[in-house]
């Protein structure tokens, strides 16, 4: 299922999963080229697990669409709530190395529904984008809704009790 409001879209589903171990996972970067439904995150370059607010991790990404092809996101973490919830806003590092964030947050939000089994939504919300960022162009979002089911799915495969995460 998933819902698209004025300046978010989301998606949720329920895992036969604890949520301990959605959130483990979740808070691994070198997981998240794993999960991502839109293909574009390739591999993290920090690997220690998100365990603070304003921690931040590094991305490369590839996207046919983009001025250069392969990118580095910087990220920082924004939401953190363990088991609960973890978000972080996306933006880049500019030529001087001050980092600039485009306004633009993804968040999972985890539901126990028992032991061994987690609702979780992921959102991706644009509502804080600046107007300057909006002016250059970007689309949001920049992806269509099954790619966050996608993301959801693939989360659901890492974190499974078959699985190795």
């Amino acid at each position: 299922m998933h819902t698209v409001a004025e300046e978010n879209v989301s998606a949720t589903l329920t895992v036969a999963v604890p949520a301990g171990r959605v959130f483990a996972v979740l808070a691994d970067p070198a997981t998240h080229a794993a999960i991502d439904g839109t293909g574009w995150v390739q591999e993290s370059v920090d690997r220690a697990p998100l365990t603070e607010m304003g921690q931040i991790f590094r991305m490369d990404m590839y996207h046919a669409d983009h001025p250069n092809g392969d990118y580095r996101v910087v990220n920082k973490v924004q939401v953190l709530d363990p088991p609960h919830a973890i978000g972080w806003l996306t933006g880049y590092e500019k030529g001087d190395g001050q980092l600039e964030f485009g306004g633009w947050i993804w968040r999972y939000d985890l539901a126990p529904l028992g032991p061994s089994e987690t609702e979780v939504t992921l959102t991706y919300d644009w509502s804080a984008v600046p107007q300057f960022v909006r002016e250059r162009g970007i689309q949001f979002p920049p992806f269509g809704p099954e790619h966050l089911t996608n993301s959801l799915h693939h989360l659901a495969e890492l974190a499974g009790p078959t699985s190795r995460a």
